[in-house]
């Protein structure tokens, strides 16, 4: 799969799949866990995130892959899922490398957080495609590698909503 780039049509099903798998999991979530489930959602991209994307470009070159992605969802916002999955939005996304700039990572000339977990480590995709994910809940901690693209990142996220008891 390195070199391939991501399709927005695969994203589209993976979103698809994912709303699926997120309707039976709240369905449940109430009885199997005692409590009620936080917003939980993959939200489709507007003409707003496009415009955000389109201002996340011009800002700094993002992997192509970050582009399509946000062609097609706009953000994420998983707590249930393990200890919780954040999709940033592009305007996220766009203020925070303002902000902090981009991820320290050696090899990837650039790398732009884009996600993070519950437990606040950060979730960067650089311009090499990988997704890395820091050691740490910093910005200037070490990152390891997390998945080889951004398809095989969606595809854990996937799997981690349809097995999340």
């Amino acid at each position: 799969m390195p070199g391939e780039r991501l399709d927005a049509q695969w994203v589209r099903t993976w979103r698809e799949q994912a709303d699926a798998a997120l309707t039976k999991l709240m369905q449940s979530f109430l009885s199997t866990h005692g409590f009620p489930p936080g917003l939980n959602a993959v939200m489709l991209a507007s003409d707003d995130s496009h415009r955000a994307t389109d201002a996340l470009v011009d800002l700094t070159p993002i992997p192509s892959d970050l582009t399509t992605l946000y062609w097609v969802i706009s953000e994420a916002s998983l707590p249930d899922v393990d200890n919780g999955y954040f999709i940033h939005s592009p305007a996220t996304v766009a203020e925070h490398f303002r902000e902090y700039g981009p991820a320290p990572i050696d090899g990837e000339s650039i790398a732009l957080v884009f996600a993070g977990d519950g437990g606040g480590r950060l979730l960067a995709i650089g311009d090499s495609g990988q997704v890395w994910r820091s050691t740490t809940a910093s910005w200037s901690d070490d990152f390891e590698v997390a998945a080889s693209s951004l398809q095989e990142f969606l595809e854990q996220l996937g799997r981690r909503i349809v097995n999340q008891p």
